[in-house]
């Protein structure tokens, strides 16, 4: 490991990580899965139904008018593309030396990009996002998992990935630490992969407006911070030669003109995404209120979720399922529970009482 990686090393997290880093291989349960909660704990007797805290996404989405209806009718076109990546650009703060790769969704470029390298050894920090190792395991990759930073970038793979903020923990690293490792792994003859699904809410803690390193691929969700996760939208941030390869691995038309069309009105909202960011930030913080008065220790997150760590935490979970409210639990690490935010008022009344 080179001097400069020194500084890679990550900000402390508020809580102690135990449990393994990476999951077994098999299916892995997501948040937002109503028909298992359903099925698992019956049909909910509020007159709302589900409240759903398992997922990370924004509870109150972007407000988009109705598509125009050639938007619907008609195969997207290179115009439609060159306005989506140009939001993009200016929301993300692209470089000029990098190129942009939209996609049907951050996972579908999860799962490809494993497949574009010879097969080898792969570092991911965790716990994490469990659909990254399971992306790497299947196209023939051995997969490592670490706890931090630092013991990542000291052993030899070539491919390393983070997840950054990390999801569920929220822990960050440096900028300059993240790229001198990408720098790194690219004199390997590989690849550093940084998700930044949730970096909207952190604007100050992305590396993506550092895009055009050498060995540098970066992801962004588009619906998890503008609430509209069923558009199906992601983008790959990286070096123009990279990004060709994977252009052509994902073909022609590989996003609708509905996606590009959504998201190019989202991005280019600059208001709506300065206003949100605050709203979420004073949620968060309204979340931990609730949370540590309900005796739930808050040990990591972001300002879209809260991670917290108690003894009686699948107690909790099933208490909240039975009062329709769907909180995210861990099977490898059972003390943990996040939350996401509830949206309307009637929602946050809701959580407290059954907190309470």
């Amino acid at each position: 490991m080179s001097d400069d990686l020194d500084i890679i090393c990550a900000v402390p997290a508020r809580g102690t990580i135990h449990g393994p880093l990476i999951p077994s291989d098999g299916p892995i349960r997501h948040g937002g899965d109503m028909a298992w909660a359903e099925r698992t704990f019956g049909v909910p007797g509020h007159v709302r139904g589900w409240l759903d805290l398992s997922t990370g996404i924004n509870p109150v989405p972007y407000p988009l008018e109705v598509p125009p209806g050639d938007v619907l009718a008609r195969l997207p076109g290179a115009a439609d593309m060159a306005a989506l990546e140009s939001a993009a650009r200016g929301a993300y703060g692209v470089p000029d030396g990098a190129a942009i790769v939209a996609a049907p969704g951050t996972q579908a470029l999860i799962q490809i990009l494993p497949t574009l390298f010879l097969a080898g050894d792969v570092t991911i920090m965790g716990p994490t996002y469990g659909e990254h190792a399971m992306a790497w395991r299947a196209a023939g990759h051995a997969v490592h998992g670490v706890a931090s930073i630092c013991a990542q970038a000291a052993l030899p793979p070539p491919y390393g990935v983070v997840v950054h903020p990390n999801n569920p923990d929220g822990r960050v690293q440096t900028v300059e630490g993240l790229t001198a490792f990408a720098e790194e792994m690219h004199e390997r003859g590989g690849v550093l992969v940084v998700d930044e699904a949730f970096a909207d809410v952190s604007p100050e803690v992305s590396v993506t407006s550092h895009a055009d390193t050498p060995g540098l691929v970066v992801l962004r969700s588009f619906g998890k911070f503008f609430g509209l996760a069923g558009v199906r939208l992601g983008f790959a941030v990286t070096t123009p030669d990279f990004a060709a390869k994977l252009s052509a691995r994902l073909g022609p038309w590989a996003v609708s003109g509905l996606a590009l069309w959504a998201g190019a009105r989202a991005l280019g909202d600059g208001r709506w995404i300065e206003d949100t960011r605050l709203r979420l930030r004073r949620d968060a913080v309204r979340l931990d209120g609730l949370l540590d008065k309900a005796g739930l220790a808050v040990v990591g997150g972001t300002d879209l979720f809260r991670l917290v760590q108690s003894p009686d935490a699948r107690q909790v979970f099933e208490k909240l399922a039975r009062a329709g409210i769907l909180a995210r639990s861990f099977d490898d690490h059972p003390n943990w529970l996040r939350f996401g935010l509830p949206g309307a008022e009637e929602d946050w009344a809701r959580l407290e009482e059954a907190l309470s």
